[in-house]
């Protein structure tokens, strides 16, 4: 059963402008999200799906960034493709802890694009 869907669209080059400040990459980032941001040729661009990915989480749950923390949602890609990781905080708003969470990610020129949508096993309903 599908319990939100959540979209954001990113703008690299704003995402270049404010990794430029050190303070803004440690608050926002995990080390596992910075590690392989830097590891690549564009890093700006890899942030920037990070970040869209985090929108996407708070909006997908109707949380707001706020309420999620940047911090407590991070993108793993130890996997192979992007997968959504949360802190104990997070993982608290996520209505079915047994259901899953889905993320997609693309870009296009300076633009990137995060869907995500959460899953639920326990339908309230039956």
């Amino acid at each position: 059963m599908i319990i939100g869907v959540g979209v954001d669209l990113c703008s690299v080059s704003r995402i270049a402008a404010a990794i430029a400040n050190r303070r803004f990459v440690e608050k926002v980032f995990s080390p596992e999200e910075q590690l392989y941001a830097e590891s690549g040729g564009n890093p700006a661009l890899h942030y920037a799906s990070s970040f869209a990915a985090k929108e996407a989480f708070a909006k997908a749950g109707g949380w707001g960034l706020a309420k999620t923390g940047l911090a407590s949602v991070w993108v793993s890609r130890k996997s192979g493709r992007p997968e959504i990781r949360l802190s104990d905080r997070a993982r608290r708003l996520f209505p079915d802890r047994t259901g899953r969470i889905h993320l997609s990610l693309s870009h296009e020129g300076d633009l990137v694009v995060a869907v995500v949508i959460l899953e639920g096993i326990n339908d309230p309903l039956l």
